[in-house]
């Protein structure tokens, strides 16, 4: 019987969410979506201008993920026309490329018919981008504490609490995974390692029984923040004052250059935008702040007769 065509879509995500480092998530609402038709031969086709500079062919990087689910399967990759848009903005810290890979290995999966389980597809994805914080809220949705080792990918997820929203800043420069690790130190002290493990477990507590007012304490971080602030100009600022205009708590997101800051959905959030653009202008910097909900949902499929 043959595969009806279908649609992918995941969402981005932020990850560490300050202590949480490679261990923490959540996705938001910017989507990366696939439309995936069965056919005789294979075509990639990258669309919009986001993806313009993407292969269009075999060697994309969304091609090799639907690649990763074939090899975990042990089947071959039937061929398809496989159409790419995204909305997440690319080395930003938004997970765009956990978004396309989890895309990718879910859509291979559904060509294949889904042998893999949604728990294979967190062990291949997570292993393949090397921790899990990014991938496992973009395939499940909500607030994701995720763990991987050698015995496997393990995962609590959370609905978001009631009234919790996200404020983004989104700089108009990128800024790369590989560089923003290239700072961290290669090791730690003591102190700063209890400080990483309390402030983590404060903070994954406090996400899962609402207690909005301990997300200031919970997301300090020494772990990554401070290395990292000296690429993202304003950033010491946002993470010391942000508190100040609204924010519940505030963060580098992922590995940058966006900030983001929670908020309380029933208070407004002008004077948080404002602070923000105002930190952008002060640095000479440009971007957008976004006011975004979590997205819940995950990765969806939508299958086409």
């Amino acid at each position: 019987m043959t595969t009806p065509a279908f649609t992918v879509r995941a969402p981005a995500s932020s990850a560490n969410l300050g202590p949480g480092f490679d261990s923490l998530g959540l996705s938001v609402p910017l989507f990366t979506t696939l439309h995936v038709t069965p056919q005789a031969t294979t075509e990639v086709v990258p669309r919009g201008e986001e993806l313009a500079a993407t292969p269009a062919d075999e060697s994309n990087y969304i091609y090799q993920a639907m690649r990763l689910a074939a090899r975990r399967a042990g089947r071959n990759l039937p061929p398809a026309r496989i159409e790419i848009e995204t909305e997440v903005p690319l080395a930003r810290g938004l997970g765009s490329s956990a978004a396309a890979l989890v895309a990718g290995v879910v859509a291979g999966n559904e060509l294949l018919g889904r042998p893999l389980r949604d728990e294979d597809v967190l062990d291949v994805t997570a292993r393949e981008e090397g921790h899990p914080d990014n991938v496992a809220p973009a395939l499940f949705g909500g607030i994701v504490i995720a763990t991987l080792d050698k015995l496997g990918t393990h995962y609590v997820r959370l609905d978001p609490p009631a009234n919790l929203g996200v404020t983004v800043l989104i700089p108009d420069f990128e800024l790369s995974t590989s560089k923003a690790r290239a700072v961290l130190p290669k090791e730690y002290s003591r102190a700063d390692a209890v400080h990483a493990l309390s402030h983590a477990a404060l903070l994954a507590a406090s996400l899962s029984v609402g207690r909005l007012d301990l997300l200031r304490h919970a997301m300090q971080d020494y772990i990554h923040q401070i290395w990292r602030a000296p690429l993202v100009p304003g950033l010491s600022d946002i993470l010391e004052d942000a508190h100040r205009f609204g924010a519940l708590g505030a963060a580098l997101s992922g590995a940058g250059p966006t900030v983001l800051c929670f908020h309380d959905t029933r208070e407004p959030t002008l004077p948080l935008h404002e602070y923000l653009h105002g930190v952008m202008n002060r640095n000479g910097l440009t971007g957008r702040v976004l006011d975004l909900p979590i997205d819940t949902a995950g990765t969806v499929v939508t299958r086409h007769s």
